[in-house]
C-alpha cells in the first residue's frame, strides 16, 4: 500500500515498469547487459517506441526467476503533459498489484508525485462494510539517482483519502455531529483551529435559512469552522465553504427512491474543504484560510419547512421557499454570510454538490464554475493544469438573476429546471456583499461516480482538494 523513492536497491524484484520517454529508451544502470539485450529485442518486436498512451507487459526469465515487465510510453519530452502521463500511468498500473520497481532513464519530480498519486488511488477501497477485504495492493518502489521529497504528495493523498471515507460512509453514521467531531479531531492532528457552533449558537446569530433546512431531522445541524493561519503577518484570509448535508431527502418535495440512493454524498463540498485545510496544515502552507460548513440533514416530519414558506436569513434577505429540495443554497447563504461578516475573509470559494442541472451540463467530467471575478477563475484554471481536474467557467447573466427574484420575497430559493445550474448560482451570488472575490464551484458530477470513470473509481473522488490546495498555496 506504499509508495518511496530510492537511489539504492537494496532487495531483489520479480516485478518492473520502466517509463521512457518517446523514441529515447535507454535503460538504467543496475539492469545487466544480457537483460538489457533482451528488453532490447522485446522493445524491437513489438515496436515499443515511448508514444504518450503506450505501453507494453513482458515476462523472462533471469537465472530461473520468472520476471515481469511493463513499458510505459511518456511521450516526447518537449510536450510532456502531466495529466496525460497520469492517466497512461493509472491504466498500465490499475490491473497490477504485489512489490514493483519503476524507473526512467532522466527522472522528473514530475514522476515521483504522480506515481505516489496513482498508487494511492489504485490500492484506494472502502471496504469497511465488505465480507472479503482488499488484500492485494500496489506496492511501488521509484529507482532514482536523485531523490524526490514526496511528502508533500503524501500528505494531499492522504487527505484526499480522508475526503472519499467522508463521503463514501453511510449517512447513519456520518451525521453532522459526527462531521463536527471529525473535523475537531483532525484540526488537533493538522495544527488548525476548529470551533463548532450548535443550533442555539446559529440560531442567535440569524441563520434562520440553514435552520430551516435541519429543523426536521433528529440529527441536530452544526456549524464548523476551522482556521489555519500559517501567515500571521499577512492580513490577506482565503475563505472556503463547504455545502454538508450529511444526508438529502429532498425534504417535503421528496426525492425519488433512486435519485435518493447516493444522497450520503450530498457534503460532498464539506469534505473537500475539510481535506483542502488538512494538507494545507499538515504541509504547513504559510497562508492563512477559514472554512465554514453549514452542516444539518434535509429530512421529513412534523417540523419539516414547506414550499410557500418564507423564511429570514443571516444577511437580512428573506427567501420564498419554491422546493426544499433546493437546499444547500439556503445552508450556504448562511454560511457565506457568516465567513463575510465574522471572518472577514478576503474571498471566499464555495464548493457544493449543488445542483442536478450541472450533471446535465457537464457529466461526469467537469467541475462547473461560477464567478463574479474572472482572476480567480484564471488562477483556477492554471491551478488544476498539473492534476486530473477540469474545471469550465459559466455565466450569471442578468437573466438568471431575475429568474430567481420573488414577488413576495427578496429572492426565492428556485427557479425551476432550466438553467437550474446557472440560477443557483445567482442565488448565491445575491448573499455576496461588499463585492467580495467569489468563486463557486458545483461539484455535483464529480464529487461522486455511481460507475468506474476514466481516472477516478465508483464512489466518491475527492474532487477539487488538489486544485483548492494549489490555488491557495500559489
Amino acid at each position: 500500500m506504499s509508495f518511496e523513492v530510492i537511489n539504492k536497491i537494496s532487495k531483489n524484484y520479480s516485478k518492473y515498469a520502466t517509463i521512457f520517454f518517446e523514441n529515447e529508451i535507454e535503460f538504467c544502470d543496475y539492469m545487466s547487459s544480457e537483460t538489457r539485450e533482451l528488453i532490447t529485442a522485446i522493445i524491437k518486436k513489438q515496436e515499443f517506441t515511448g508514444k504518450i498512451g503506450e505501453s507494453l507487459s513482458a515476462s523472462y526469465l533471469d537465472n530461473g526467476i520468472l520476471v515481469d515487465i511493463i513499458f510505459i510510453g511518456a511521450g516526447k519530452k518537449e510536450k510532456f503533459n502531466k495529466k496525460e502521463y497520469r492517466i497512461n500511468i493509472f491504466n498500465s498500473l490499475k490491473n497490477l498489484n504485489g512489490e514493483i520497481l519503476i524507473s526512467s532513464k532522466e527522472i522528473l519530480l514530475a514522476d515521483a508525485n504522480i506515481l505516489s498519486e496513482v498508487t494511492s488511488h489504485i490500492n484506494y477501497d472502502f471496504d469497511k462494510y465488505k465480507d472479503k477485504k482488499k488484500n492485494k495492493f500496489l506496492n511501488l518502489t521509484l529507482f532514482s539517482e536523485d531523490l524526490s521529497d514526496i511528502s508533500e504528495i503524501k500528505i494531499l493523498n492522504e487527505s484526499i483519502i480522508l475526503a472519499k471515507n467522508l463521503v463514501n460512509e453511510q449517512a447513519e453514521l456520518m451525521t453532522p455531529k459526527k462531521l463536527s467531531e471529525i473535523a475537531l479531531e483532525y484540526g488537533e492532528k493538522s495544527g488548525f483551529q476548529v470551533e463548532i457552533l450548535d443550533e442555539a449558537q446559529a440560531l442567535k446569530l440569524g441563520m434562520h435559512a440553514f435552520l430551516a433546512v435541519g429543523r426536521a431531522s433528529i440529527n441536530k445541524p452544526f456549524v464548523i469552522i476551522m482556521r489555519y493561519f500559517g501567515d500571521k503577518e499577512n492580513k490577506y484570509v482565503h475563505g472556503l465553504v463547504g455545502k454538508g448535508l450529511t444526508y438529502d431527502t429532498g425534504g417535503l418535495s421528496l426525492k425519488p427512491s433512486d435519485s435518493m440512493l447516493d444522497m450520503k454524498d450530498d457534503m460532498g463540498g464539506s469534505a473537500t474543504v475539510i481535506g483542502t485545510m488538512v494538507a494545507l496544515a499538515q504541509n504547513k502552507i504559510k497562508k492563512n484560510v477559514v472554512a465554514v460548513v453549514a452542516a444539518c440533514e434535509n429530512s421529513i416530519s412534523s417540523k419539516s419547512y414547506r414550499p410557500g414558506d418564507i423564511v429570514s436569513s443571516m444577511n437580512g434577505k428573506y427567501i420564498e421557499i419554491i422546493n426544499t429540495d433546493a437546499e444547500g443554497r439556503l445552508t450556504l447563504a448562511d454560511a457565506i454570510t457568516y465567513i463575510t461578516r465574522i471572518e472577514k475573509v478576503s474571498e471566499i470559494i464555495d464548493t457544493a454538490t449543488l445542483t442536478g442541472g450541472i450533471v446535465v451540463a457537464l457529466g461526469h467530467t467537469a467541475t462547473g464554475v461560477f464567478s463574479n471575478n474572472k482572476e480567480m477563475v484564471k488562477k483556477l484554471e492554471t491551478s488544476s493544469e498539473n492534476w486530473e481536474e477540469n474545471f469550465w467557467h459559466l455565466p450569471i447573466y442578468d437573466d438568471y438573476r431575475k429568474m430567481i427574484k420573488s414577488e413576495i420575497a427578496s429572492v426565492k430559493n428556485s427557479a425551476g429546471r432550466w438553467a437550474s445550474a446557472p440560477s443557483a448560482a445567482a442565488f448565491l451570488e445575491s448573499f455576496i456583499e461588499n463585492d467580495i472575490p467569489w468563486m463557486h464551484l458545483d461539484i455535483a458530477g464529480t464529487a461522486f461516480l455511481s460507475e468506474d470513470g476514466t481516472y477516478h473509481k465508483k464512489g466518491a473522488t475527492g474532487v477539487a482538494i488538489q486544485t483548492l490546495y494549489t490555488y491557495i498555496k500559489n
